[in-house]
């Protein structure tokens, strides 16, 4: 097998932000391993030595963890790892615990736990105080429905307050939550929540984006019908401050098994507070893959391992703590809103936005950084693009003096976006890059509050988090691109998929190619200094005469045209008879793709990344087809152009913009492509 372009070691990318002696001592890493060398005599050095004990000494690790939150709950067993081998890893028998507790009972009753904003209104606030009578009147009402312990809840709900507290009070019994955006359509709904059989739907009748309202009354009422098993649907009101309505049909439009119920009917008497404690793996949520290819995988994570990561990942990477006021643009269907909920783990403040990150225009998540105060702003690699395009200062026209980081995530950001960044919102915020997956609810390799940035590179593999670039042979290499594994279990690798009772879809999923190790299925290179660089996803690699190359790389220097607004490579190598490198890009604004800019797009691709790479064939498309998270559908088109039958290589519900998909494959097969 060929090594990806760009496998030797590459000069050091300059250093954009170096914390000073005084934030590394304060930082909570700090804090943490001064505990260690208190409480167990490890004298670790910050941040290598420090890692390399946490993925050497993992029941060392995870177990002191326990102990410096600490975690509430019985440990029957002194033990943290029981069962190393992967899959099945056994962790923390006997112990039992609530990850609703430890989100509900970390914040002071006076402060801020969730601060909601959205299109077209102004922020509605629940302290924590309020958050626990609302969780304990929910869980209420879920048990008057008959919900316990292992039932599912499933919920169809835009990221507002009410989702957050359906999911704690959910989980504040013992039974499993899963949630879609409503932007999700019936049969991608469908597929999702049938797997699991909910008893209790939680939805709206519409919502709003991009100025617009949407009628998901009809929608809902196939979803209720399509679900078997369902016993009640609890549907939401209109958002607060819209005064029209989403547009829905009414009540009476709602068809479908079951009782219905509203919300407020749900939460109307007041409830205790109180936790069944379960098994460490018991199911905490069930998350699903994009689901491009096939039913999406139902992605089991079980209580304590969720927890254990996020407040990990959230104390020591991100560095929050009860002062902070966390955000992330995320919907209820992709894994980051698990995530960003997890903020109140940290005794934080929850930052939701509900409706589109570019409405009225691209200022809006910056202005609402403002407003609120917020003191890390979780975006995507896509979001920054835009607004370096649209040549906005967010740091020059608002007060963004709070922000001590800013996250990425979704795709890797360029060293251009860190620039950005850092230029344009402020050198006071580190870039933290961040990657991992659904499959773990977490980022792997991301931010670290002790290490200096560098542009185009994420900082640092997290703590727990052995990954490795393996070569073709499976040997671990630095320096050099190669697929990214993990050879050591971390808590949160999912307990199993729903439906999957002997565990083969699993292990097929994982550790199908190097048995006994987790094959993430990116590209990476981990420099000498302990970084990573993601180059994109391996299976949609761009194969030129044997010279191997991530899509990231691609498109870092297509987009990086101020003609081009966004880009999709396909390489159809393998895939049949005919090999072609198509490119399809999206003009900026008032841009023609005219022979002078194919031109200078061969020529820049051909000077920054290899001869073997000038795509055959150059086409302007309105929109690159994405799924409802976000991602490019490489793969899908790639499959599509090799003959499999378009049902069958995707979705149609995973997809935002399925008119974009009937687009780019129609060009590739009969246009000019």
């Amino acid at each position: 097998m060929a090594t990806p372009a760009g496998s030797g070691a590459a000069a050091e990318p300059e250093p954009l932000w170096v914390p000073a002696p005084a934030q590394v001592e304060r930082s909570n890493l700090a804090r943490y391993r001064r505990w260690l060398a208190r409480s167990r005599g490890l004298e670790l050095g910050l941040y290598d030595e420090l890692w390399r004990w946490s993925v050497t000494d993992l029941d060392g690790f995870w177990g002191s963890l326990w102990d410096w939150f600490p975690i509430s709950g019985s440990r029957a067993d002194a033990t943290a790892l029981a069962d190393p081998a992967m899959p099945g890893t056994r962790w923390f028998p006997g112990a039992r615990l609530s990850y609703a507790e430890h989100a509900l009972l970390r914040g002071a009753a006076d402060r801020p736990a969730l601060i909601a904003g959205g299109e077209g209104r102004g922020e509605r606030t629940l302290t924590y105080a309020e958050l626990r009578a609302q969780v304990g009147a929910a869980a209420a009402g879920l048990r008057r429905l008959g919900v316990t312990a292992g039932d599912r809840v499933a919920a169809w709900l835009p990221n507002v307050p009410e989702a957050v507290v359906a999911l704690l009070a959910t989980a504040s019994l013992g039974a499993v939550w899963s949630s879609c955006a409503p932007e999700f359509g019936v049969a991608s709904v469908i597929d999702r929540f049938a797997q699991i059989r909910p008893k209790v739907l939680l939805a709206v009748e519409g919502y709003r984006y991009g100025g617009r309202r949407y009628d998901r009354s009809r929608a809902l009422a196939d979803i209720r019908a399509g679900l078997p098993g369902l016993k009640a649907t609890v549907l939401l009101p209109a958002v607060a401050g819209d005064a029209e309505g989403t547009g829905g049909g009414g009540r009476a439009a709602v068809g479908g098994p079951g009782r219905t119920l509203d919300w407020a009917e749900l939460v109307a008497e007041p409830g205790p507070l109180r936790f069944e404690r379960v098994a460490f793996d018991h199911p905490l949520w069930v998350l699903y893959s994009s689901g491009t290819t096939g039913l999406p995988k139902p992605i089991v994570h079980g209580h304590g391992g969720i927890l254990l990561e996020h407040l990990k990942h959230l104390t020591f990477h991100l560095d929050l703590g009860q002062d902070d006021r966390l955000f992330w643009f995320t919907t209820t269907g992709w894994m980051m809103w698990n995530f960003l909920v997890g903020g109140l783990l940290a005794g934080a403040t929850v930052l939701l936005w509900d409706g589109s990150p570019a409405w009225p225009d691209l200022t809006a998540l910056w202005r609402f950084a403002e407003r609120t105060r917020m003191t890390y702003f979780g975006t995507s690699a896509a979001f920054v693009q835009s607004c370096m395009k649209a040549g906005i200062r967010p740091g020059g026209v608002m007060d963004l003096s709070r922000l001590r980081g800013i996250g990425s995530t979704g795709s890797p950001l360029s060293a251009e976006g860190f620039r950005w960044l850092h230029e344009r919102v402020g050198p006071h915020a580190p870039v933290g890059s961040m990657s991992g997956g659904t499959d773990v609810c977490t980022a792997f390799v991301g931010a670290c509050p002790v290490l200096p940035v560098h542009a185009g590179e994420i900082q640092c593999r997290t703590l727990g988090a052995k990954v490795e670039a393996f070569d073709e042979r499976g040997r671990p290499v630095l320096e050099q691109v190669g697929e990214l594994v993990l050879t050591r279990p971390l808590p949160s690798m999912p307990v199993g998929f729903w439906g999957d009772p002997d565990g083969s879809r699993l292990r097929a999923s994982y550790f199908g190619v190097w048995p006994g190790v987790w094959r993430h299925g990116d590209w990476v290179r981990i420099t000498r200094r302990g970084g990573c660089v993601i180059s994109g996803r391996s299976d949609s690699t761009l194969n030129r005469g044997g010279v191997r190359m991530g899509t990231a790389e691609f498109y870092r220097v297509v987009e990086g045209l101020d003609e081009i607004a966004d880009s999709l490579v396909v390489d159809t190598a393998g895939e049949g008879e005919r090999t072609r490198l198509l490119l399809f890009v999206v003009p900026a604004e008032g841009v023609v793709l005219d022979e002078p800019l194919r031109g200078r797009l061969r020529a820049v691709i051909r000077d920054q990344l290899s001869p073997r790479h000038v795509p055959d064939d150059i086409v302007a498309v309105g929109s690159v087809p994405r799924t409802l998270s976000g991602k490019k559908l490489e793969v899908p088109v790639k499959r599509i152009l090799a003959g499999v039958p378009v049902d069958q290589a995707v979705s149609e519900g995973a997809l935002a913009n399925p008119d974009a998909l009937a687009r780019v494959v129609a060009l590739a097969r009969g246009g000019r492509a």
